[in-house]
């Protein structure tokens, strides 16, 4: 009996494993949309950098790298980024770097979180506040959020510019959960995804405007 469940967990085990992919990051699986894109290979991983194009001017638009063959609605995304402000950004330009998720097929529909590095250090407690956001592409921008429901879809935590960080989102119906590095907590719960429970699509490296933004190691482990 003992080592029947040996063999059952180990089975359970590996079928979880075998479940997970890591994604290849090299231009044959990756489609910039609205960013440039370039990809360094030489440190033994592949690093992508991702810059928003300049023409776009507002803020929470669809400006990812969309990765290929996904269609994800249900499951855990990981990755590790670090961003970087660009020598034009503005005063107001935070670092903005994340992921968008259930992209539809003309990246007309998403959602996102994202971080905003240079708040979690700041002076300012308000700034602090605004460290990490939610918003769905197009209706509920971060404007919107923020007016109509102050604190809801956005929070703080510790994080910096030139630093990689890790997020893992857990997504599971109209619910979204980030967290940050090694935490065991979530730094961030969304009870009420705008997009609905029900939708599917693909994923993205996103940033905003006056980022460098960097992504490596990105995982996702589907479920039902």
């Amino acid at each position: 009996m003992k080592n029947t469940r040996i063999i059952l967990f180990l089975f359970l085990f590996a079928a979880e494993s075998a479940y997970s992919q890591k994604v290849n990051l090299d231009s044959s699986n990756l489609i910039p949309n609205k960013v440039s894109m370039q990809i360094d290979h030489s440190q033994g991983e592949s690093i992508v950098r991702v810059v928003k194009d300049p023409i776009i001017k507002e803020a929470d638009e669809p400006t990812f790298v969309r990765i290929k063959n996904i269609n994800f609605k249900n499951g855990i995304i990981e990755v590790e980024v670090l961003s970087r402000l660009l020598p034009t950004a503005s005063p107001t330009d935070r670092g903005f770097i994340g992921l968008a998720f259930r992209i539809n097929e003309t990246s007309s529909k998403f959602e996102s979180i994202y971080i905003r590095p240079t708040n979690g250090r700041a002076e300012d407690q308000v700034r602090r506040n605004h460290s990490i956001q939610y918003f769905s592409f197009p209706d509920y921008k971060y404007e919107r959020l923020r007016k109509e429901n102050p604190e809801k879809y956005e929070t703080y935590a510790d994080m910096g510019l030139n630093e990689w960080i890790k997020m893992k989102i857990e997504i599971k119906g109209s619910q979204a959960k980030l967290f940050l590095n090694k935490d065991k907590q979530p730094s961030l719960i969304v009870n009420d995804l705008k997009q609905g429970a029900d939708i599917s699509g693909a994923i993205g490296l996103f940033v905003d405007v006056g980022t460098e933004g960097y992504f490596r190691n990105l995982k996702i482990t589907p479920s039902n």
